[in-house]
């Protein structure tokens, strides 16, 4: 198993940036939907209409959210941690992915800037 690790700095309001990692409705408008989550632990959420799937196990508002994640045919999940600070109006989400299955390492790591962190930046820095 393999592990990701990622840093964005986004030019919005840590706020905005929470409520673009929790909110169903804002999910869907930067291209992770559709979407099913809340930012409640035990939530079971699901993106781009089930392609990934999961549970919350820890949220700490504007600070945290670690997920377990399923993409495909896992036997077990893999485990995605988005950690939020923000200084001078800028937000950095320091994401971290462990136990992700060897042979999907490279598709996944790229998966997160075009698909994911890539896209939410974007939308939070012009909305």
């Amino acid at each position: 198993m393999k592990v990701i690790t990622q840093t964005y700095h986004l030019h919005a309001p840590i706020e905005k940036v929470w409520e673009a990692l929790i909110d169903a409705k804002i999910i869907d408008k930067w291209g992770g939907g559709p979407a099913k989550m809340d930012a409640k632990v035990g939530t079971k959420f699901s993106l781009w209409g089930g392609e990934i799937h999961g549970k919350n196990t820890e949220v700490v508002a504007h600070k945290k959210l670690v997920q377990e994640w399923f993409g495909g045919n896992w036997d077990e999940p893999s485990i995605a941690t988005f950690s939020l600070s923000e200084k001078n109006g800028v937000t950095t989400i320091d994401f971290h992915q462990s136990n992700v299955p060897d042979n999907e390492e490279k598709d996944i790591e790229d998966g997160w800037k075009t698909y994911y962190l890539g896209p939410l930046k974007d939308f939070v820095e012009k909305n």
